[in-house]
């Protein structure tokens, strides 16, 4: 971004275009590019003599300081002298005033009376009075990443975004609007996409905007714009507040190129609430999914993008085996205004047949206008309790265990000789809880683990009294058997655990005190 003095616009017909660079204007980003290389090591007011020197010689004086501002970020300046200006600053006024300087030979004898006190000549003193002075630092390194070409690129950037400072309004239409909408919401910005004739628009406002026109948000809306120029065909629309007057402000993918786009992409969540949510989620072991910002769902002729959504995903089961995969919408409403809450709630009103929690700060008391929209609402306080979302997430858990168990035969039987029930329940793309109720009339139970009898049986042949536990789970792992503990019950064997060393297989019958 630039500061707002080098912004270049025209006014022409009552809109408001910035002034972007063209072919012939590489000339002098390269001749820039070559002052600040050819003034390494020198003062920067020598420095800033010679960009003066540019001003007067180009067509435009906001060009040469803009691209000039973009340089000096590229420029390393440095503070060199012999004495630190600042003890140098003491030792000279307080030799002056025990001189008394009001002539040129007062101040020779003041400024050698502090040479002595500092161990250095007078010269030297000179030199490090002011050495930390803006204009007298030197120009240490100079390392752009720029080429001629990619500085005029940064500078069309720079340029645009800093006519966003102005922005109250910004409308996007892009071909992947979703993925805007993560950058928005970070920044703070309020939004709704909006159907077109022609596929989508996203609509971004500050919070303040309404009550009323404010710049508050300008430099979000600029930062946004390198997220924007990260889709490969876009069209940005910004209704600018130009001293007073209401104009507008048009750029598309043909005006703007980012060198080494670096989409918004922290903090990771909009907000805190969210992000601990998130993390306390994850750490369990459950049938649910969460996914992040979902695809857009319809509300009327408009759309929203939930916080989060969970997917039925029964553990061990395909993703390509569960037919029409059954998703909750989830929304997290935090405090904001009423007119915001309004507009939340009208989106819920018409947001399409799905199913949507919606946990919601008990500051807003929007839980029975959330219930009256045929929405479950979660109330909290500071933090959503992972418990009481899950509690809701059950209830649709017992539905489509038993919509899947009614699905399923009365009787099941499996072609493996041993198969585990997770397996078995990932085979048909249900849950655990949707098979452990059926019939297995070719099977029997050992722990988690379905086995045919004479499977079972054959498998017991190889064990025997005495012998270690590792090779019994070998001699029952060779039958595909991998619940050696309930296995081992079942053939009347229990084992006899003798520390750390393992243990060994005994006859239930057998005395322990053996």
């Amino acid at each position: 971004m630039l500061r707002k003095e080098h912004l270049r616009v025209s006014r022409a017909g009552g809109g408001y275009h910035p002034q972007f660079t063209d072919e012939g204007d590489r000339a002098l980003a390269a001749s820039l590019l070559g002052t600040f290389q050819g003034h390494v090591g020198e003062r920067r007011a020598t420095l800033r003599e010679a960009l003066d020197d540019a001003e007067r010689g180009a067509d435009s004086f906001k060009l040469v300081r803009g691209l000039a501002a973009l340089l000096e970020r590229e420029a390393t300046f440095e503070t060199r002298a012999a004495v630190p200006p600042q003890r140098t600053r003491r030792v000279v006024f307080e030799s002056a005033e025990s001189v008394g300087v009001a002539s040129e030979d007062e101040r020779t004898e003041a400024l050698s009376l502090a040479a002595d006190r500092l161990g250095v000549d007078a010269d030297t003193v000179e030199r490090s009075l002011y050495a930390d002075r803006d204009e007298n630092q030197l120009l240490a390194a100079f390392e752009p990443r720029w080429s001629p070409e990619t500085l005029l690129e940064q500078y069309d950037l720079s340029l645009a975004q800093t006519a966003l400072f102005d922005a109250t309004e910004v409308r996007v239409r892009s071909s992947e609007p979703a993925d805007l909408v993560s950058a928005v919401k970070r920044l703070g910005l309020m939004y709704e996409v909006r159907h077109t004739d022609d596929g989508r628009e996203l609509v971004v406002t500050g919070p303040d905007s309404l009550f009323r026109a404010t710049r508050r948000y300008g430099t979000s809306f600029a930062r946004l714009l390198r997220s924007v120029a990260k889709t490969d065909d876009w069209r940005l629309s910004a209704t600018i507040d130009d001293r007073g007057r209401e104009r507008t402000m048009t750029l598309t993918d043909a005006d703007v190129s980012v060198p080494g786009v670096e989409p918004i992409s922290e903090p990771t969540y909009d907000s805190a609430v969210e992000s601990e949510f998130a993390a306390a989620f994850a750490s369990l072991d459950t049938d649910w999914e969460l996914v992040r910002e979902p695809e857009p769902l319809e509300t009327g002729t408009r759309v929203m993008i939930p916080d989060f959504a969970f997917d039925y995903a029964p553990a061990g089961a395909d993703v390509g085996t569960v037919a029409e995969r059954f998703r909750v919408y989830f929304e997290i409403m935090g405090f904001w205004t009423p007119e915001y809450v309004e507009k939340k709630l009208s989106q819920l009103e018409t947001v399409e047949d799905v199913e949507l929690l919606v946990a919601v700060d008990e500051s807003l008391a929007a839980s029975e206008a959330i219930e009256a929209r045929d929405h479950r609402a979660i109330p909290y306080a500071g933090s959503v309790r992972v418990k009481d979302v899950l509690d809701a997430l059950r209830a649709f858990e017992a539905g489509l265990v038993a919509d899947a168990a009614a699905d399923l035969p009365d009787q099941i039987v499996p072609e493996a000789d041993a198969i585990g029930l997770e397996e078995l329940a990932a085979e048909y793309g249900v849950s655990v809880d949707a098979v452990e109720g059926k019939s297995f009339p070719e099977h029997r139970l050992v722990g988690r683990t379905l086995v045919r009898p004479t499977v079972l049986d054959a498998a017991g042949e190889g064990i025997e009294a005495g012998m270690s536990l590792a090779d019994a789970e070998e001699r029952l792992a060779e039958h595909g058997i991998t619940d050696a503990s309930a296995a081992l019950s079942a053939l009347g064997y229990r084992v006899e655990w003798e520390g750390l060393s393992g243990g060994t297989v005994r006859e239930k019958a057998e005395s322990t005190a053996e």
